[in-house]
């Protein structure tokens, strides 16, 4: 027996608690009561229509990153990465970093011609390959990974040239992206970081989201932070650091409006029972996620990566039953909006020669995918999560008074609507946000 699976024991010993608590969140915020009202033209109730209420996505998010599109080096997987994302993901975040948006001054990698950097495509090409496929971009991320020829100037310079790039890139892509990532990982050493000496003024925060507000009015606006700032031992309740930092920005009337929990699981294997003994215990999860909800503000868990160390069975099953198990206790807490999974495909990851899987980040095998573009069984795992166990559908016949009832998960749904032998087919939206009284005219 694989003597990792020693790690999963926090899982287990919590499980009957963990167990009650994800079917009952599950259950009260992830679905709602639906009032379908189908009348004729002339507003007259249509009754004895029978409906075929199927699911078609999640008003949940549940991403990936999108770094990796167009950028394999052959034709067939940039066409099979591009099947598998969209078959599963409603969300991706698009590359933002500074550095390579604009590696020289002025120098915008906007366009899908623009220069090739690689896991960086072009942001329009990002955007259409979204809007193909309803998926819904976000930014990662406006002030973060300084590019050289700003990164040691004056902090008025700084100031200047990022406020440039925040009204240039609000411009351009304000109404393409709702949710826009502000700041990013703030509470690193500085002695780790080579940043500019803007990275060291009290303001750093502040003035980043007081900037982005001025471009960014209807757009959400999200500080991000590192994983073992949030959910290691750095947690302490309302003392944490990442708790106070955003208590002090909220105290300075800074707008933010979501508050995005890395989930990195970046550890040795010989150091993972140890390392992941508070990340994989359900009680200190749910104790993280209430904590930060008393901000009352939505959560994102924007970058997650669950290893496997290895092709072999064993180890590839184990990392397919952590994400179920995470994927739940997320999806079951009512301020969750989003769960983010960092990289698709082994052999790509950051700081590491392609397929080289001693190197960088690729040492991990976090993907979803192997190297060879097979896939693991973590993929099928979250596929079916999405698309079968959190998925509703129902058949249903209107009253008298042309009503139908049913309780599904939120998101878009496909109306079959058969009325003596006329089917007519509706879209329709179930959402959290609505009374959710479907009105249907056939």
């Amino acid at each position: 027996m694989n003597t990792r699976r020693e790690i999963l024991e926090k899982f287990e010993q919590q499980k009957e608690i963990s167990e009650k608590r994800i079917a009952e969140g599950i259950e009260k915020y992830r679905k709602g009561d639906a009032k379908i009202i189908i009348t004729n033209e002339n507003g007259a109730p249509v009754s004895d229509a029978k409906i075929k209420v199927v699911q078609k996505s999640h008003e949940f998010r549940f991403g990936a990153n999108l770094f990796m599109l167009d950028e394999f080096e052959t034709g067939e997987k940039n066409e099979k990465y591009r099947e598998y994302f969209a078959d599963v993901f409603n969300m991706a975040t698009l590359p933002f970093y500074w550095k390579d948006v604009e590696p020289t001054p002025g120098n915008m990698r906007f366009s899908i011609d623009s220069e090739k950097i690689y896991r960086r495509p072009a942001i329009d090409l990002c955007i259409q390959y979204c809007k193909e496929h309803n998926i819904e971009p976000r930014e990662h991320c406006l002030n973060y990974d300084y590019p050289a020829w700003v990164i040691d100037k004056p902090v008025p310079y700084v100031k200047e040239k990022l406020e440039e790039r925040i009204r240039n890139l609000a411009e351009r892509y304000s109404e393409d992206i709702h949710c826009w990532e502000v700041t990013n990982e703030t509470l690193l050493s500085l002695l780790d970081q080579k940043m500019s000496p803007f990275y060291r003024e009290r303001d750093y925060v502040e003035w980043s989201f007081k900037t982005a507000e001025k471009y960014l009015k209807k757009n959400q606006l999200v500080i991000n932070d590192a994983t073992a700032n949030i959910w290691s031992t750095a947690f302490n309740y309302d003392r944490s650091a990442y708790y106070m930092q955003i208590e002090s920005e909220l105290k300075k009337a800074t707008r933010i409006d979501a508050i995005g929990l890395q989930f990195h699981m970046f550890h040795k294997k010989e150091a993972e029972k140890e390392k992941t003994k508070f990340y994989y215990e359900p009680k200190h999860l749910y104790d993280v996620m209430d904590t930060y909800a008393e901000f009352n503000k939505p959560l994102h868990i924007t970058e997650v990566t669950i290893p496997s160390y290895s092709n072999d069975a064993e180890d590839e099953a184990i990392q397919a039953e952590i994400i179920e198990i995470l994927y739940s206790i997320w999806f079951s807490h009512p301020n969750v909006e989003q769960i983010i999974y960092w990289n698709l495909v082994d052999g790509y990851a950051a700081f590491a020669p392609q397929g080289d899987m001693t190197a960088g980040e690729n040492y991990f095998h976090g993907g979803l995918f192997r190297f060879d573009f097979s896939p693991k069984p973590a993929y099928f795992k979250l596929k079916k999560l999405i698309q079968e166990k959190w998925h509703s559908q129902a058949n249903l016949i209107t009253d008298k008074h042309g009503s139908a009832y049913f309780k599904g998960f939120y998101g878009q749904y496909e109306l079959e609507i058969d009325l003596e032998g006329k089917i007519v087919k509706r879209i329709v939206e179930h959402s959290s946000k609505s009374n959710n009284e479907i009105k249907v005219e056939i």
